[in-house]
């Protein structure tokens, strides 16, 4: 493949300090490039000319965006910060806002260096894009048995990689970190190892504990310094949702972001599930390893931008304005704080009813969980997929299966209907056994 200049110029920018991330990228991501000499930078030039005759948009004769008043109306928004453009990278106030916010919900990131976030079209979309720069077909990606099954079509179906599974736990409830280190020992040592956590874990609804967390870290960084590319690529959809003590709290891109020269750490998060605004599709997109520079950085923020504008031009402008207002409102903190402690209510309901109801086990075992909008439970004599159709037909109660466990949405289920579910699963599972 014939690389444009902008894509070799930004190459360059990262070889003198972490040349080994130019062999984590893709042959997409060696390619692409943020245009910085075309139809952008020539409108970026035309800036505040008497006359600006460069940029695909509509404008009123006044100047202001052309937009129909039945739309303006109902967005209580100026015009220019709902019916704009926007950056490809996203909005910098609202890049800026997150990367503060990203510190002030791990500190150990406050000393720190990474990467400014890059606004992506929510999780989905920063997942693909990871894929697009790091994964190319027959690229193996080593992650739990228990992941989101979008990650089948973004990295197997689309880029061609091949997910590399391990047991998500082990016997006796624990988080499979040797599972997960004998899944990176395997192959020869030198080249490219590509691995995606998610926490909490979706469908499972389990973060590690702190032991287990730096376990972790650790078996990543001990890949890393036995001469492995390690691409982490951290699926933080689900950030901030954890329920009990001594469940690491912090992303776990704070320690790994700065844990070694040869592993890079790739988080994606957002608004989506952290703040309620499913529809809103803004996420985020942040790098970070060992030594980064302001020029590595720049390069793979460069790339990233690069990868959206051919993708999907830019996120919607309208949600980064309204996420931008909520974040600096001073009612932000007791708002995500009264959503937090419903969810931790449902969270601690179930708990206790799986624990008044030892006859459950008859029927069913719930896996572990201690975070998130989820749980599973594995039925005990019954095919699960014969359970939830049951469950549908004679219950009024949906769940999904998640090949063999059956997964349940406290999230989305009322507090004071979460003792029926449950009975339900019990009585139908029992029914089916009969």
């Amino acid at each position: 493949m014939s690389l444009d200049p902008q894509a070799k110029q930004l190459n360059d920018l990262i070889t003198p300090s972490h040349p080994q991330v130019l062999e984590m990228l893709s042959q997409r991501g060696k390619a692409i490039y943020f245009p910085k000499l075309g139809v952008l930078s020539q409108s970026a030039e035309a800036n505040g000319k008497e006359i600006n005759a460069t940029i695909g948009i509509a404008l009123e004769e006044d100047g202001s965006p052309l937009c129909l008043p039945s739309l303006s109306e109902a967005i209580k928004l100026p015009k220019a910060n709902a019916f704009t453009y926007a950056p490809s990278p996203g909005r910098p106030d609202l890049r800026k806002l997150w990367k503060e916010m990203i510190v002030q919900k791990s500190p150990g990131l406050k000393s720190k260096t990474f990467s400014q976030p890059v606004v992506c079209s929510a999780l989905t979309h920063g997942l693909s894009m990871a894929a697009y720069l790091f994964c190319d077909a027959g690229d193996k990606i080593i992650l739990p048995d228990l992941y989101w099954e979008n990650y089948d079509l973004i990295f197997n179906l689309a880029y061609g990689a091949e997910l590399e599974t391990f047991p998500t736990f082990t016997a006796d409830g624990k988080f499979n970190v040797e599972g997960l280190r004998a899944k990176l020992n395997q192959g020869p040592r030198g080249g490219k190892k590509i691995v995606c956590l998610n926490f909490p874990n979706n469908p499972s609804g389990y973060t590690p504990l702190v032991d287990e967390a730096a376990a972790i870290v650790s078996v990543l960084t001990q890949a890393a310094e036995a001469g492995d590319k390690v691409v982490a690529i951290l699926d933080d959809a689900y950030f901030g949702l954890v329920f009990e003590k001594g469940v690491y709290e912090e992303s776990i891109f704070a320690p790994l972001c700065d844990a070694h020269p040869n592993l890079l750490a790739v988080k994606i998060d957002g608004a989506t599930k952290e703040d309620y605004v499913w529809g809103f599709r803004v996420g985020f997109m942040t790098y970070g390893i060992q030594g980064g520079t302001p020029g590595l950085y720049e390069a793979l923020e460069a790339k990233t931008g690069g990868a959206i504008r051919g993708n999907i031009s830019n996120s919607s402008h309208p949600a980064q304005s309204l996420l931008l207002a909520a974040w600096s409102s001073p009612g932000y903190a007791a708002e995500k704080k009264r959503a937090f402690d419903l969810l931790k209510k449902r969270y601690e309901a179930v708990k206790e009813i799986l624990a008044s109801h030892p006859e459950y086990s008859e029927a069913f075992t719930a896996l572990p969980f201690n975070s998130g909008y989820f749980m599973c439970i594995k039925p005990v004599k019954v095919d699960t997929e014969v359970l939830r159709k049951n469950l549908l037909a004679e219950y009024s109660t949906g769940t999904v299966n998640f090949g063999g466990i059956l997964r349940v949405a406290f999230s989305a289920t009322p507090t004071e209907k979460l003792p029926r579910l449950f009975e339900n699963i019990y009585k139908a599972a029992k029914g089916l056994t009969a």
